[in-house]
């Protein structure tokens, strides 16, 4: 499609007739194929998008709108912007209020302005006889639309450029903003900060987050499941796009990687084990065994346990018969609550981090697996296939240890109750079958290959009902038979 010439500012230009289209045909997608996902309950049903698939998806939604508000495709990408690419929406938003609809999403300027006195630019007030303007009539010289639009590419800003005009909201098309542009990397710039838009206001598509892999993922799902893209293998969560986290929800795993990386956590031990002085509020350590405390900073001396001054204390001060009196207790109360919470946290994070530690050394203990595999078929003591299942075991104990680390966040933000004990049961099973299973893998090949497999089945067992309970629904998991690794 070929880019219109520049808005020009002109007596005679109607106030919105520049945001029409005459209807050029557009590329229409096919639809999406379910019959191409993956049946795995865990695994979202995706397809792996290059970027002329994903410009080819994005144009039927521009198509199927400008059929019916008769505005130019990128205009009509700015309306869909507005409202995450819902086109069924945007029809019962135009029919309902065509007006306010148009206004609301700065495709439709609130008022047009009159042509400037002495074609004098607005920012710089240079005269200039081809002042640009947008729809709404505010016009400026090239130079000074190009420096907005740089400067604005630089703040990460693409799709939602408005006018240079004070309280003017209207949004400028693509087009407009390339014809300012003048350098080839600052164009190529812009149409990547677009496209990266497009893609993420868009509900159905997110980018693979592989290492320098370009490949969009499309998918309907609803649930945090995983996603593999085709390209790379990189499996992330279809939804929020970090790591796969079942049981946990995406909220849930936000919450907690925060938590894992903020220094609020440094700030609750420093809580737990520090206190202010009561005088000047310093924060003090102990350091010893003796609870009469003297504050370095303004020498006042105090009892560590109830924080009141050490003269009142008497020959009776180490039972701080006076806590109960004592003022300050709701700040001891304080410290109480931040120590446990400090435990709390501790107890879960040493056991997720734990299991992250194994899961990298365990992988290590797969390619000894494979090698050990290698060694045995050129020593002609077998075929591959009647070692793989050694293999199909500890790819089975990283995915059963995968799925164990992320109930720990599920578990620390679980609300106490019948449903908190029901899966601090389930999880319990699952360590105890996890950790089963990782000695017998690590004595591979001295086990009886019986026993192995009654381990897998067993874990593999634990894991799926754990997950049907407190993720997926049982239709959606099908309990796996014994004969699944044999």
């Amino acid at each position: 499609m070929s880019e219109p010439e520049d808005q020009m500012l002109t007596d005679d230009e109607d106030d919105f007739d520049c945001a029409y289209y005459d209807g050029d045909d557009i590329d229409i997608r096919e639809d999406f194929d379910d019959e191409k996902c993956n049946s795995d309950a865990e695994q979202a049903k995706i397809e792996s998008l290059d970027t002329f698939q994903v410009e080819r998806l994005l144009n039927e939604s521009v198509a199927s709108l400008i059929e019916v508000s008769r505005i130019t495709p990128s205009l009509a990408k700015i309306l869909l912007l507005s409202y995450n690419w819902d086109v069924k929406k945007i029809h019962e938003m135009l029919n309902k209020d065509t007006e306010g609809t148009l206004l609301k999403s700065g495709v439709k300027p609130m008022s047009t302005a009159k042509r400037p006195a002495n074609n004098t630019c607005l920012v710089c007030y240079h005269e200039d006889e081809e002042l640009r303007a947008l729809c709404c009539g505010h016009g400026f010289c090239v130079h000074c639309w190009k420096a907005y639009f740089e400067t604005r590419l630089s703040e990460g800003v693409s799709s939602k450029i408005s006018c240079m005009a004070s309280n003017c909201m209207l949004v400028a098309p693509p087009e407009f903003v390339l014809r300012a542009l003048d350098k080839a990397s600052l164009r190529a710039k812009y149409e990547r900060f677009l496209y990266r838009d497009y893609v993420m206001s868009h509900p159905e598509l997110r980018f693979c987050v592989g290492k320098d892999c370009l490949m969009v993922v499309r998918s309907k799902e609803t649930k945090p499941k995983k996603a593999t893209c085709t390209k790379c293998k990189t499996s992330f969560c279809v939804i929020c796009g970090v790591d796969y986290h079942a049981p946990t929800s995406c909220d849930t795993i936000k919450k907690w990687l925060i938590k894992c990386a903020d220094d609020s956590e440094t700030a609750n031990y420093i809580s737990a084990h520090t206190k202010d002085c009561p005088q000047c509020h310093a924060c003090i350590e102990k350091n010893g065994g003796c609870n009469h405390m003297q504050c370095a900073k303004c020498k006042h001396h105090f009892c560590w346990m109830c924080f009141g001054d050490w003269k009142s204390h008497g020959s009776e001060y180490y039972v701080c018969s006076r806590y109960k009196e004592n003022p300050s207790v709701a700040a001891e109360a304080n410290h109480v609550k931040a120590r446990r919470a400090l435990e709390k946290y501790l107890h879960y994070f040493e056991r997720y981090e734990n299991h992250n530690k194994s899961l990298k050394m365990e992988e290590e203990l797969r390619e000894k697996i494979k090698r050990k595999i290698d060694a045995k078929v050129n020593e002609h003591e077998g075929t591959w296939i009647d070692w793989q299942y050694l293999h199909t075991a500890a790819t089975l104990l990283a995915r059963c240890r995968y799925t164990l680390q992320y109930t720990y966040p599920f578990a620390y933000y679980l609300e106490k109750g019948p449903r908190k004990d029901l899966f601090e049961y389930q999880q319990g099973l699952l360590e105890k079958e996890v950790e089963e299973l990782a000695w017998a893998v690590e004595r591979a090949g001295t086990s009886d290959r019986g026993a192995l497999e009654a381990h897998m089945h067993r874990a593999e067992h634990k894991r799926i009902t754990l997950l049907q309970d407190f993720f997926f629904s049982p239709s959606e998991y099908d309990a796996p038979s014994s004969s699944k690794f044999r």
